[in-house]
């Protein structure tokens, strides 16, 4: 069986992670490709299309296609809309992250996908790495035990985005918190198995923005187009009384920098990603901590997938759709995403905690 897949949006996400996995897999095919740029979708056609496939700047046409599947690939503001209209045009939907821009945005999508019976993932890869899948597995089995506190990390010290919206609230939403922000949460929780959040504190800070002569992993921003958030840190009570701390930044005065990583510490044990993945915890009144080799022979958890965490995620989403079960990341679970992100955005602006 040849799963037939459309594309919306033929921008950087799409070419350094989605079209490059997809292509990879024997039983996928590129059928349709969107995007208002028109040069990006007939270049993307020409690359990974299969013989025949179609280009075009109007999703609605490309919706009337006979499809399977179809990738939202867009802007964050444009996921929802999206999303939306390709579910209830019979197709199962994979949206980059984060799922929406807004928490009512994300509800309304996992809403669609239940109405029509469709499914629905994010595209948060990041769980599909070596060390995440090895640390999931040992979190399932209850080898941390009660996991009471954790950290998220998303720090970055000086590279920030400079192309594409990536700078622009209105399209996006925000800065580093929904932008890397979402993946060290998704993560975390993910580890946890915690989805139900009680309140949070919050704090953006914009301090650096206004430097038009930045060091900067992809060049100097322009301070006028740089409407977002440079840094932002969140404290999330869950209601199990768990706490989770959140840190991001695209631009901060630090050296202690990870991105996309966790810190876990359960009532038997913890685990950290700072310097490959360690597990740490007490035996016979020692103390003890192990390195994880993750070089050694492998994580088979996918069939095919190696070492490539944007394949495995490709994966096993197709192998969803094949199978009509439920992939890897649930909707439900990436909407807690989006409702912890809007909570910290919005107690930063009321200087208040936002109780959900």
């Amino acid at each position: 069986m040849t799963i037939k897949i459309g594309i919306i949006g033929c921008g950087g996400i799409a070419n350094g992670k989605h079209l490059p996995a997809l292509s990879k897999l024997s039983d996928v095919s590129l059928v349709a490709f969107c995007d208002l740029i028109p040069e990006r979708a007939e270049k993307a056609c020409h690359e990974y299309g299969a013989p025949g496939a179609t280009w075009g700047t109007d999703y609605k046409e490309l919706l009337k296609q006979d499809l399977d599947v179809v990738h939202v690939l867009t802007e964050n503001a444009q996921h929802a809309p999206l999303t939306i209209a390709a579910l209830e045009a019979g197709k199962d939907v994979m949206c980059e992250k984060p799922m929406a821009k807004t928490y009512a945005q994300a509800q309304a999508m996992l809403e669609a996908a239940e109405r029509t019976g469709q499914l629905l993932t994010i595209g948060y890869q990041n769980r599909f790495r070596k060390d995440s899948l090895y640390l999931h597995e040992i979190c399932e089995e209850g080898a941390l035990g009660d996991i009471y506190f954790a950290k998220a990390h998303a720090i970055r010290r000086r590279a920030v985005p400079t192309w594409g919206v990536f700078l622009n609230q209105e399209a996006q939403g925000g800065g580093p918190l929904i932008d890397i922000g979402t993946h060290a949460l998704d993560l975390t929780l993910w580890m946890m198995a915690n989805y139900e959040p009680d309140y949070v504190v919050g704090k953006t800070y914009r301090e650096l923005g206004d430097n038009p002569h930045a060091a900067n992993a992809w060049g100097p921003w322009d301070p006028a187009k740089f409407t977002v958030e440079d840094s932002a840190f969140g404290y999330v009570v869950m209601k199990n009384g768990a706490s989770i701390f959140l840190e991001s930044s695209w631009a901060l005065n630090t050296l202690d920098v990870r991105e996309a990583k966790t810190t876990l510490a359960g009532s038997k044990g913890g685990a950290d990603m700072n310097h490959g993945l360690t597990i740490n915890g007490e035996d016979h009144q020692m103390l003890w901590q192990k390195d994880v080799d993750l070089t050694v022979g492998g994580v088979d958890f996918f069939d095919g997938a190696g070492d490539d965490p944007a394949l495995t995620e490709a994966r096993q989403w197709i192998d969803a759709v094949k199978s009509r079960k439920q992939p890897i990341v649930q909707p439900a679970q990436a909407l807690v995403v989006t409702q912890i992100l809007e909570g910290i955005y919005q107690s930063s602006s009321t200087h208040k905690p936002v109780f959900f």
